[in-house]
């Protein structure tokens, strides 16, 4: 399998699992009852653009192709990294299966790393030494625009 093919079956093996997510989504909220929508907005909620980046990084090895060190080492390593680039972040922790050029086939649980309008320069940075520290042959990353708001309210006692 060439690399442009093991690309496009990563990606479409991840569009699967967010559809998947969605569909148990709908069917968790349908069992509880009305699936609700979006907050009610007032007129200080105002839209953002932003730029929503993440970062695929698996945690296998690239030579052993099998994880080497518990999956909270290299959460610790991924922390460590966003706390020194100064970025806010969320991680996901996925299960996932994939075929190597050689058409070997590996699963392995993966990082997706989520950033919010962060620089171009610091997203490679950091898609570079997480592809390094990960020992990785490369990561994937992909970014959308995206609109969204904040909302602000005091807790209510």
């Amino acid at each position: 399998m060439k690399n442009g093919e093991n690309t496009r079956a990563l990606l479409r093996h991840i569009m699967k699992m967010k559809q998947r997510q969605r569909a148990q989504a709908a069917v968790l909220g349908a069992a509880r009852g009305k699936i609700s929508a979006l907050p009610e907005r007032s007129a200080a909620d105002e839209n953002v653009r932003m730029t929503e980046t993440r970062i695929y990084i698996g945690l296998n090895d690239a030579q052993t192709r099998e994880q080497i060190y518990e999956t909270q080492q290299y959460l610790d390593i991924l922390k460590d990294v966003c706390r020194g680039c100064r970025v806010p972040f969320s991680v996901d922790i996925e299960e996932g299966g994939y075929y190597h050029e050689d058409g070997e086939y590996t699963e392995e649980t993966s990082f997706i790393l989520v950033l919010i309008d962060v620089s171009p320069a610091v997203v490679r940075k950091i898609a570079k030494e997480l592809c390094a520290r990960f020992h990785q042959e490369s990561v994937l990353v992909t970014q959308d625009r995206i609109d969204g708001y904040f909302i602000n309210e005091d807790a209510e006692n």
